[in-house]
């Protein structure tokens, strides 16, 4: 039966969009016919998205978090098999004491399977690994025709390739395997690293992305001048000296209710950067600690996104070529430090060349930067203009599971292949994301 129709929300909780049908998926044997819907469908799970790419306005909006069944474990292999409602926290819950670990894994553990693929995440290690679709074997997708298809690199590739990163729109998918990664322990052995400008950042990228498995920096993204570009480097990789150790875990936080606008402004928020970039004692830290804290610090604060309140936020996430990417950076750090809008969950990576398989996927070879502004109406849309053209200009691109904004120029001119994609769309897929960037 349907559940009533209600509002999915994106993480960033903008916008506000409305389905026709939220139509709940409970069992792979007991799937709902596709074909007699008269409006467009879209899958939906954890909606860790952050804009519009999960949200389906005025359609069908199928709710497969309740696929979250395992299926099959091979501990000798590391190749696990579960439906697409599997959560990511899920699946480390069981294979870490089982000496395992996900080959790539996002910012939050809170993502199912399905959108994993879907949007074709990233993480720390992309310069080593990849994108998780590179660590997909295969999957099984339902079509509005009824048609249950396997797929992977050997069987209906082009599918393969298109769902991967493909937001949802080739059709649902009912499970996949993974192939997992071997762990000793849960433990990382990490170093942090306060560095003083952007050209601080560049140097130690490139040094550590040999010997280190992991690397990411916090940035200070309303710092200007000579530190432009300050933050705090991290860097690790899994410990290996030490079986089934373990360190206590920390009781995790919550954000009980949305706060009021005026709490996140520039003043605050440039207040917290100094306080954050000062707090560390030393130039130098080095610890074990556990994956939790090291790989997902905002998991630790269930409902972190109330902290922007009602109008919710926007995450901007760009990557631009490693050639120009010094001078690129720079301009878009200090367009942002102008604008007067501020971002306290700043992030600065370099990808790798590993090839993403998907014909959508957004990493790329380049400097990829991430930021969460507090939606501040149109001040905040013109900073994302700005940054767009820069982004444009550069020969780069917007990452379309975190955007909530760009016009369907700039789409087409981030992925100039979409074409070949839209082929491999089912005819009655759709979301609020796609029609705007392409119509």
């Amino acid at each position: 039966m349907d559940t009533l129709p209600t509002a999915p929300e994106s993480w960033g909780r903008y916008p506000k969009v409305k389905p026709q049908r939220v139509v709940p998926v409970y069992w792979l044997d007991e799937l709902p016919d596709l074909s007699t819907y008269e409006t467009s469908v879209l899958p939906f799970a954890c909606g860790r998205s952050y804009g519009d790419s999960c949200l389906n306005e005025d359609g069908v909006t199928l709710d497969v978090s309740h696929l979250n069944r395992f299926m099959a474990f091979d501990e000798q292999a590391g190749i696990l098999r579960c439906e697409a409602g599997v959560t990511l926290a899920g699946i480390l819950e069981l294979v870490v004491p089982r000496g395992w670990f996900l080959p790539v894994t996002p910012g939050t553990k809170f993502v199912s399977v399905g959108g994993a693929i879907a949007n074709d995440v990233h993480g720390k290690n992309h310069h080593k690994a990849g994108t998780f679709g590179c660590h997909i074997t295969q999957f099984e997708l339902l079509r509005s025709t009824g048609e249950r298809l396997l797929c992977s690199p050997d069987e209906n590739s082009e599918l393969f390739r298109a769902t991967i990163g493909g937001l949802g729109l080739t059709g649902v998918v009912l499970w996949a395997e993974i192939r997992l990664k071997p762990i000793v322990n849960s433990l990382i052995d990490m170093e942090r690293i306060r560095y003083r400008s952007l050209r601080d950042f560049m140097e130690l990228s490139a040094e550590s992305d040999q010997d280190y498995e992991y690397t990411v920096a916090w940035v200070d993204c309303l710092a200007t001048g000579s530190q432009l570009g300050r933050g705090l480097f991290m860097r690790g990789n899994h410990d290996q000296t030490r079986a089934n150790h373990s360190l206590p875990k920390k009781i995790p936080l919550t954000v009980p209710v949305d706060f009021p606008p005026f709490v996140l402004n520039t003043l605050s928020i440039k207040a917290f950067n100094e306080v954050y970039y000062h707090a560390q004692r030393g130039e130098r830290v080095q610890k074990l600690e556990q994956y939790e804290p090291f790989f997902y610090p905002l998991d630790a604060i269930y409902h972190w996104n109330r902290m922007y309140g009602k109008r919710g936020f926007l995450q901007y996430q760009c990557v631009v070529p490693l050639e120009d990417g010094y001078a690129v950076m720079s301009d878009i750090l200090r367009s942002i430090s102008r604008s007067g809008e501020g971002s306290f969950l700043t992030v600065l990576k370099r990808f790798g060349d590993v090839p993403s398989p998907g014909m959508l996927s957004f990493p790329r070879p380049g400097l990829t930067l991430a930021l969460d502004f507090p939606y501040n109406g149109r001040k905040t849309l013109r900073l994302f203009d700005t940054l767009d053209h820069i982004v444009r200009q550069s020969g780069g691109s917007v990452y379309p599971a975190k955007d909530a904004h760009m016009t369907a120029e700039s789409f087409q001119a981030y992925y100039p292949h979409w074409k070949t994609f839209v082929p491999y769309i089912d005819p009655r897929f759709s979301s609020s994301f796609w029609r705007r960037v392409t119509q």
